[in-house]
């Protein structure tokens, strides 16, 4: 480890709480983001990590396999592609192709980009990796990348002026909620108040549900509280 990288403005999250975020299986994001190696008749045989995360490099928590804000955007779009049945082998090769194009950076999946670019990308990785009778659709003739991709994917997703994700609402209908890089480390928390969501959720079961009183202890509304709750409920489901 070469360097100590700035937490403000990057977010940090662990494995667990990213998949928690993204609705990732636990087991599933640990083998993505770290990688693998199992035996086979010939030996072992070793599966590198989709990407890079944020924090590789740091002195001090490059080996944690801590996230940033980046990677748990990227980890979202490859949840999406996992449970849409496309095959790790062409997320990843979609990943690498996109890499190699040197036009969508490091971390391509959580580009605005991408909605453009990704369709060529995507046919390419399924061409590579030998899956276009799987990821045909049959019915409308057309590769499955418009039903991964649009039209919610990147709806409640707010980018730069680069097209980079600049912060994610994972509950987009009202949008109360927040997970902001740049606020509380990138936590999921109250847009308004920039309480977090779990702090919020803990306080609420610690009241046995006094909702008035845990909206006047965080200077929330009784709705921003609801949505906290209904949030953390989700995503520890």
């Amino acid at each position: 480890m070469s360097q100590r990288h700035s937490l403000i403005g990057t977010g940090l999250y662990s494995i667990g709480r990213a998949a928690q975020l993204v609705g990732a299986d636990l087991r599933s994001a640990r083998r993505w983001l770290k990688g693998y190696s199992r035996k086979t008749r010939n030996g072992t045989t070793t599966s590198a990590p989709l990407w890079l995360l944020q924090y590789w490099d740091d002195e001090e928590i490059g080996d944690d396999h801590v996230l940033g804000f980046k990677d748990l955007m990227e980890l979202r779009v490859v949840t999406r592609f996992i449970k849409q049945g496309v095959p790790l082998q062409t997320v990843r090769a979609t990943i690498a192709i996109a890499i190699a194009t040197e036009t969508l950076g490091r971390y391509p999946l959580q580009s605005k980009r991408f909605l453009s670019d990704g369709k060529r990308i995507f046919m390419d990785a399924i061409e590579g990796s030998g899956q276009r009778g799987k990821l045909l659709d049959v019915r409308g003739r057309q590769f499955v990348f418009g039903s991964v991709i649009r039209p919610s994917l990147f709806d409640d997703v707010e980018f730069d002026a680069n097209g980079d994700s600049l912060r994610w609402f994972p509950v987009p209908k009202k949008r109360l909620i927040v997970v902001d890089p740049n606020r509380q480390f990138g936590q999921s928390i109250i847009r308004r108040t920039g309480v977090p969501t779990d702090t919020i959720y803990d306080s609420f079961v610690a009241e046995k549900g006094d909702l008035d009183f845990v909206s006047r202890l965080w200077r929330s509304t009784p709705q921003e509280v609801l949505a906290a709750v209904h949030f953390e409920r989700k995503v520890a489901a």
